[in-house]
């Protein structure tokens, strides 16, 4: 055959038709077609637009793959509107507004195609065109890999998109495709995107990667069903479902994906079964809105990359999880918001960082026969609305077992907990609670932690073997019924004497009466403060250098404290002073040393208990996982009972970047108890100026609760002069001639910047000073008393 030409074999039925013949244009030769006829392609390049109207073979020359090239200038370089066999093609389109090969109709074969094009579509099927393609590849950095529009459908089997430009397979218009070990990578849209109602598709044994969008794609009431595919290295989420969409993954593993796993919202509708998703930067699945619901069988999510709970359910969602394993993830479990529900039966939580599960914001969890380890969190219920059950479940090597707060009241039955590093399970802030049947052994802590008053239910629970006590209640207010340990020093009521028990004891109540059950020890005393007059301190306020604006404050204060006492005593009303207070400046400006006074102040005002000073800070508050924080900040309030509780640089429990900081678990709870008991403890924040005023601005709720803002201003080189005087006189030293203007050039010369110590630079400076005093006075025989006591310009330290 010679180059360019077109031989068509005639293959009728009568004797007299069987005969070749060639062509100098394959539009000649198809033509000159009739059905069953076949047509050999020299190799060569045909710059013609073919339109294929008959069922014959259309194929190269055997054994020259990729030789024929269609290639014409603009429009559609193949239309297939029969159910021909074309074979061993090399297509390409120019036409940025057509496709490159066109099948508008009948069940055409195409095998061994090759589509290179900047067109709108590789490949695109519609209508009633049902085609089987075969082993097809397509590069189209220009548009849609392959196309399947307004009701058309057809089997793809071992095809490839090797380069799109938009989405790699896109499925619209009612159209239902079928695809069969076909791989799908380096798309600049959704590796397959389905959208639309009727739309469908079928995937088995596919592959999707290296994609710039989501995996896939399925929205606008369309479905799909995924069995034994791949979804992997995309730079979106590996799988979306959004508009009353429907997915059935099967056998499915999606992995190595920087966003969600799997995102689904809008009444969506997501089944897995025997599916694996791990190495995901955000949620491995991710259920947002009413409607929305995923159904999870046999399937594993593990090995998360980035900061995010592995299931996150909210705004009214639902997921259930049935023979699951979650493990190796900062948190397992997430439910949020009202109407949200998450239904957890036989699964394993496990190597959790954080929290198993999170009940919150009104949203309800129900666990059957879980087993959760190695996380610092087994459940957290966290407030109020927010509550389900967990029945027949163990919970093993964790910090606390369950959390229940701030209104929260979920059910827990025949649960286990076993070897918490802290509390079996812990109630605070007004959570609630049902225990029935639970046991709680090998605590580093209590077995079951109540405090505030929650009012709890225990019922035939137990604990054995508890590091610091079966049962802690800090005030009456749990229901306890048919309650043992096997603690020794075991159950009382608040405030009573240690009972002499046996090795086990049983604890019955009823009625709201707490009787023998066990009680928190009375709190350790607040540190002993020696009584002051007020005028006593405020003297040794106004002895300090400087700070003139604060000492006005802190007067203006103490004067509304003392004035609305006496209106009391007089039987009139008084004013409600917050007494909270926010401290801003530099360091060394002397806010440790005020806040001291403060509580004194109030202390011998009568409105502080003891008026103790507590200093802590981030690190005092924040643990490494969300239940310890909550219980570190109560603890550290509870220290300052009676007193101030002084938190220095506070606005790090807010950084800028705080992401999911549990500082966040800080804040919440400082401000919850601030409000439960006000008149107990002052709290006092305090840090620099500007970080202070955004920490504010971004918690309304923590601002709300300080009356005023006290700002420290930097000293003066006079204020840090008289610092330096006044620390030599306390330990009998004397600024000798040229000492004091040494110093006072030496301040005035020092670098302001963020290191600047104000009052700590000024003790530094001294404490240097007797330093380089004590080496020079070191070198003399016969020292005499002025020679041991009088510093020199020369003590002076070199400035930095």
């Amino acid at each position: 055959m010679a180059q360019g030409t077109v031989q068509v074999t005639h293959t009728g039925t009568s004797r007299w038709r069987r005969r070749t013949g060639e062509y100098a244009s394959l539009a000649a030769a198809l033509e000159a077609a009739s059905d069953g006829d076949i047509l050999t392609v020299a190799p060569g390049t045909y710059r013609e637009n073919l339109v294929v109207q008959r069922a014959v073979t259309l194929r190269g020359t055997e054994g020259s793959a990729g030789s024929v090239r269609i290639a014409p200038s603009e429009g559609v370089p193949l239309t297939v509107r029969a159910s021909a066999v074309v074979q061993d093609l090399h297509v390409e389109g120019q036409d940025s507004s057509a496709p490159a090969l066109l099948v508008e109709d009948g069940a055409p074969e195409l095998a061994d195609i090759r589509v290179v094009t900047r067109s709108a579509a590789g490949i695109e099927v519609r209508g009633g065109a049902r085609p089987t393609v075969r082993r097809c590849t397509v590069d189209n950095p220009g548009g849609i890999g392959i196309a399947v529009l307004d009701g058309g459908g057809g089997v793809f089997e071992e095809c490839e998109i090797v380069a799109a430009g938009q989405s790699g397979i896109a499925v619209r218009g009612g159209a239902h495709p079928r695809l069969e070990r076909c791989r799908v990578h380096h798309a600049s849209g959704a590796g397959l995107s389905v959208t639309g109602e009727h739309s469908g598709l079928e995937a088995i044994g596919c592959e999707v990667y290296e994609v710039k969008g989501a995996g896939v794609h399925i929205t606008g009431r369309a479905s799909a069903h995924l069995t034994d595919c791949d979804v992997h290295r995309t730079t979106s989420d590996g799988i979306t479902l959004d508009t009353d969409a429907v997915l059935t993954l099967a056998d499915c593993r999606i992995h190595d994906i920087p966003e969600n796993a799997i995102d689904l919202r809008s009444r969506s509708v997501l089944t897995l079964t025997r599916s694996t998703v791990h190495r995901f930067g955000r949620n491995g699945l991710s259920v947002w809105d009413p409607g929305t619901r995923v159904d999870a069988n046999q399937c594993e999510i593990h090995d998360s990359t980035g900061d995010y709970p592995a299931v996150w359910v909210s705004d009214g969602a639902t997921a259930v999880l049935e023979s699951c394993r979650v493990r190796d993830v900062p948190d397992a479990l997430f439910v949020l918001d009202r109407g949200s529900r998450a239904d957890v039966v036989d699964s394993d939580l496990s190597q959790v960082r954080n929290t198993a599960v999170s009940v919150s914001d009104g949203a309800t969890a129900q666990l059957d026969d879980c087993r959760i380890r190695e996380a610092a969190t087994g459940a957290w219920f966290r407030d109020h609305g927010s509550g389900g059950t967990l029945a027949n479940c163990t919970v093993d090597a964790v910090q606390t077992g369950v959390i229940v707060t701030k209104g929260a009241d979920p059910t827990i039955e025949r649960c286990t907990v076993t070897s918490p590093a802290e509390a079996g399970f812990y109630v605070s802030a007004g959570g609630r609670g049902s225990f029935h049947g639970c046991r709680v052994s090998g605590s580093g802590g209590y077995g079951f932690h109540v405090i505030d008053g929650c009012r709890t239910t225990l019922k035939k629970c137990r604990t054995e073997r508890c590091a610091r006590g079966g049962f802690e209640f800090s005030e009456e207010g749990p229901l306890v019924e048919e309650c043992t340990s096997d603690e020794s020093g075991g159950p009382r009521a608040p405030g009573s004497a240690p009972l002499e028990a046996p090795a086990v004891q049983t604890a019955t109540q009823t009625a709201g009466l707490l009787g023998s059950v066990p009680a928190q020890p009375p709190r350790p005393a607040a540190p002993e403060v020696s009584a002051r007059a007020s005028k006593e301190v405020l003297g040794e306020l106004d002895a300090l250098v400087g700070l003139d604006s604060v000492k006005r404050e802190v007067r203006a204060l103490t004067d509304m404290i003392e004035v609305g006492r006496r209106r009391q005593q007089a039987g009139l009303k008084a004013a409600s002073v917050r007494r909270h207070l926010v401290f801003t400046g530099s360091p060394g400006t002397g806010k440790t040393t005020v806040a001291r006074l403060y509580g004194e102040i109030l202390a011998s005002l009568g409105v502080l208990e003891s008026g103790h000073l507590v200093e802590v800070s981030r690190v005092d508050l924040v643990g490494e996982h969300i239940g310890s924080t909550a219980i570190r900040t109560q603890e550290a309030f509870d220290r300052a009972r009676g007193g101030v509780l002084f938190i220095d640089e506070a606005y790090a429990l807010s950084p800028e970047d705080s992401g999911r900081d549990f500082g966040r678990e800080a804040i919440d709870t400082l401000v919850k108890l601030m409000e439960d008991h006000r008149e107990a403890v002052v709290v006092i924040v305090a840090g620099y100026t500007e970080e202070m005023r955004r920490f504010l601005s971004v918690n309304p709720g923590v601002a709300s609760r300080f009356s005023r803002t006290i700002t420290f201003s930097d000293y003066a080189p006079e204020e840090l002069l008289r610092i330096v005087e006044q620390q030599a006189e306390e330990h009998e030293y004397r600024l000798g001639t040229g000492a004091g203007e040494a110093l006072l050039k030496y301040f005035t010369a020092l670098p302001k910047g963020p290191a600047f110590g104000n009052g700590r630079t000024a003790r530094q400076t001294f404490e240097a000073m007797v330093e380089r005093h004590a080496g020079r006075v070191a070198q003399l025989p016969e020292p005499s008393t002025d020679d041991l006591t009088l510093l020199y310009p020369e003590d002076l330290p070199e400035p930095v």
